[in-house]
């Protein structure tokens, strides 16, 4: 669907569209605050396919790949080593600034990710047995006594 034709429409679909409530939509396209006409509008077949429309298509800029986040680790890890200079507005400061904890911290990540490290956790199981007779002192005395 394209740009609605009528203006105030537009700015209140994309204002919607960005997570804002009807009646700030309503009051930022330009429109005097009312509830009813607010909702009215949201209502209406081309203002909710044209928000629909915006939506798709931030949602199409957010998608995140695995090999994006595996590049950020990596970046991350070298900046932190000092294999790469601290920039500032696009040039070197000439400053390399080592930070253990991120580089720690992505590098347990990019170890995860690629099967390095198990969580390893110990499984036991006690198993009781429960008599409705309780034991003689000499039953009790061999049981427990050759535990101590």
């Amino acid at each position: 669907m394209p740009v609605l034709d009528n203006q105030r429409h537009e700015a209140f679909a994309q204002a919607l569209a960005s997570g804002k409530s009807a009646d700030e939509a309503y009051s930022e396209a330009g429109y005097k605050a009312d509830r009813g006409n607010a909702s009215r509008l949201t209502a209406n077949d081309n203002i909710a396919a044209r928000v629909a429309e915006l939506q798709g298509m931030a949602a199409e800029r957010v998608v995140i790949s695995r090999e994006w986040v595996i590049a950020k680790l990596t970046e991350n890890v070298e900046r932190a080593m000092q294999a790469q200079a601290v920039m500032s507005g696009g040039k070197k400061t000439g400053e390399y600034k080592y930070d253990g904890s991120v580089a720690n911290k992505a590098l347990e990540l990019l170890g995860k990710e690629i099967g390095m490290f198990v969580d390893r956790s110990e499984n036991v199981n006690h198993n009781y047995e429960i008599s409705d007779e309780p034991l003689t002192p000499e039953e009790w005395s061999d049981e427990y006594a050759s535990t101590h």
